[in-house]
C-alpha cells in the first residue's frame, strides 16, 4: 500500500513562501504538493493579521477552512467548515483577522 500519514500536531510546519517572498506570519505544511507541477495538497497555518500576496492560479484552487475565518479580497468571510472553489485563473489575495487553517488542493483538469 502506498500511502502517506501526516500528523499535524506532530509535524513541524515550514515558513510559507509559496506567492514569492517569505511570509513569516504564514507556514504550510505540504503534503503531497508539487512544486514543480503546482499541484497537490497542503496544509496552511495563518497568524491573525496575516495577509496573503495577490495571486492567480494557473489551475484550480479550492481549500477547506479547519480553523478560524478568511476574509477574501472582495470581502467574503470564509468560516470554519466551508469548502471553497476558485475557478483556474482567479486573482485574489486574502487576509484574517483571527488567523486560520487551511487545508489546501491545488490541482488542474
Amino acid at each position: 500500500m502506498n500511502r502517506r500519514v501526516v500528523s499535524v500536531a506532530e509535524t513541524p510546519f515550514q515558513t510559507y513562501d509559496l506567492e514569492g517572498p517569505v511570509q513569516p506570519e504564514m507556514s504550510w505544511l505540504p503534503v503531497s504538493y508539487s512544486r514543480e507541477s503546482g499541484r497537490g495538497s497542503y496544509l496552511m497555518r495563518m497568524q491573525p493579521g496575516a495577509v496573503t500576496i495577490e495571486h492567480d492560479h494557473p489551475g484550480y484552487e479550492e481549500f477547506l477552512v479547519i480553523e478560524g475565518e478568511l476574509i477574501d479580497s472582495d470581502g467574503t468571510v470564509f468560516k470554519a467548515g466551508e469548502f471553497v472553489s476558485f475557478a483556474p485563473h482567479t486573482r485574489h489575495w486574502s487576509r484574517t483577522e483571527t488567523g486560520c487553517v487551511l487545508a489546501v488542493f491545488e490541482w488542474r483538469p
